[in-house]
């Protein structure tokens, strides 16, 4: 079977979180599908090294993505640079420590929605304009097998919580902008082989494999494959979706 190359012609992508993990694998795979790309991390060595290993497609901005003037300045070199924005993927987000309700402290509580949920509206209204500029737009918003159900190895009540919320946010402006060709669908990874999970088990997975019935740890690449489905326009008929992946533990 023929492989069909460049699905990303004509597409300006903003990525968070992309200094390392599932971000500098959608990168890297977006930029060899023909996009142009806004990469964007707190990680301001490794992710220059990423655009600079992709060339002239990749464009590299220090980002917090909490802060509403750090998305203003992204959206606006991104446009300068490769022109108006039509593809968002709000892929940043931290886990937060292992613990129970009673245990977590408020501002640890605020410091996790603030990454995993509140950046993803801030993404999403500041890139917007731009979509609209561009006539057609499609947001992923890389949520959490932990926003369809509370399984086994999710850190704290707010990561649930902020997880959950990106599903919603997600389906509200799906709905919102239908009419205007912009598209909204949620991501929802089980255990990721990465850097941020290594940290949270270990770099096989520690016991999480015993209760995913693949039996393994999905690449970054393969969460990637299904980002660049939903940013093409091979997914043009679908908006407001979750697209669960995660070897079949949701299931169980």
């Amino acid at each position: 079977m023929k492989l069909v190359m460049n699905r990303l012609d004509g597409k300006v992508a903003i990525i968070t979180g992309a200094s390392q993990g599932m971000g500098a694998s959608h990168a890297r795979k977006f930029v060899a599908e023909g996009a142009k790309v806004i990469m964007t991390d707190i990680n301001e060595e490794g992710g220059l090294k990423i655009a600079k290993d992709l060339g002239e497609n990749a464009l590299f901005v220090k980002h917090d993505v909490t802060q509403v003037q750090d998305w203003k300045k992204v959206v606006e070199e991104g446009e300068e640079k490769f022109g108006p924005i039509n593809v968002l993927v709000n892929n940043a987000g931290i886990l937060g420590p292992l613990s129970k309700t009673e245990e977590l402290k408020d501002e640890t509580y605020l410091k996790i929605c603030s990454i995993n949920q509140h950046a993803v509206f801030y993404g999403m209204k500041y890139t917007l304009p731009s979509m609209l500029k561009a006539g057609i737009g499609s947001i992923v918003n890389i949520s959490s097998i932990a926003g369809i159900v509370a399984i086994y190895g999710y850190p704290n009540l707010a990561y649930m919580a902020s997880k959950f919320a990106v599903r919603g946010m997600t389906k509200a402006t799906a709905v919102e902008y239908a009419d205007k060709n912009i598209r909204a669908n949620s991501v929802h990874p089980g255990f990721i082989k990465t850097p941020m999970m290594a940290e949270a088990t270990d770099e096989e997975g520690g016991d999480a494999t015993s209760i995913i019935p693949l039996g393994r740890l999905a690449q970054s690449e393969e969460v990637s494959n299904l980002v660049i489905f939903l940013a093409s326009d091979e997914s043009s008929y679908m908006t407001g979706t979750e697209q669960i992946i995660d070897g079949g533990m949701s299931v169980r």
